[in-house]
């Protein structure tokens, strides 16, 4: 079980036993990820429920909200009595409350779990520009390896900057362009220089090589820390 469903505590058997059993089980195949080094997407799994389960337990409006909801009933606002009455039951508020009671720590357990070996892989990739760096950093080209590999994965990456309320977000897209490998002919820097060959469109590109002294897996945990680490490096760059 590789994700938690969306309202997996309100979806099928409503029982704590039946829940804890769905939940450890889980538990234990996300504690194997995290053994082998494999952070996501079950880092961010983990976030959203346990924050979820956190305004749960401050408001129960939330849980009526989560409830699934019968086809058989189309008036919108006789669903609204129905759900009421349901939260309103109090030996089924009762089942509620000791699922989240028992899943919360379970939870924050596995995303401390899971930030510390972030913070800890974080700490071995360093992030360099290749050559000149031009003005604009939203759009360039990622340069992916290891010390103790020749393997170089080429990304093209993007940079989306937008606003909510007061605060300024960016979001990265990459795009895996080529698995090439690395030497004292095939530098870096000549693998920058056939990017620009190859792309007319970028001739002057923001090229970022992200280098880890040790070998973790790609996809799961190398490629989404990196991606992080190099939006902040460019965020203080800029």
């Amino acid at each position: 079980m590789d994700t938690l469903h969306q309202d997996w505590l309100t979806r099928d058997l409503l029982d704590f036993e039946y829940k804890k059993y769905v939940l450890l089980a889980y538990m234990q195949n996300v504690k194997s990820k995290f053994t082998d080094r494999e952070l996501y997407p079950f880092m961010s799994d983990l976030v959203f429920h346990y924050n979820n389960l956190l305004a749960l337990q401050k408001n129960k409006q939330l849980i009526y909200e989560n409830f699934p909801k019968e086809v058989s009933r189309a008036d919108f606002e006789k669903l609204k009595i129905h759900y009421r009455k349901i939260i309103q039951d109090g030996e089924l508020m009762n089942t509620i409350e000791e699922i989240v009671s028992f899943a919360l720590p379970q939870f924050k357990e596995r995303v401390e779990e899971g930030a510390e070996i972030y913070e800890d892989i974080a700490q071995h990739i360093r992030i360099e520009p290749i050559g000149i760096t031009p003005l604009y950093k939203n759009e360039g080209y990622l340069l992916l390896s290891t010390h103790s590999q020749k393997v170089v994965y080429v990304y093209h990456y993007k940079i989306t900057v937008f606003h909510q309320a007061d605060e300024a977000y960016r979001a990265i897209q990459t795009q895996k362009l080529d698995t090439v490998s690395w030497s004292l002919t095939n530098s870096f820097e000549q693998i920058k220089r056939d990017l620009i060959s190859s792309n007319q469109e970028l001739p002057n590109p923001a090229t970022y090589l992200a280098i880890s002294e040790q070998v973790y897996p790609l996809e799961p945990t190398m490629l989404p820390i990196t991606k992080r680490l190099l939006i902040q490096h460019i965020g203080k760059a800029a």
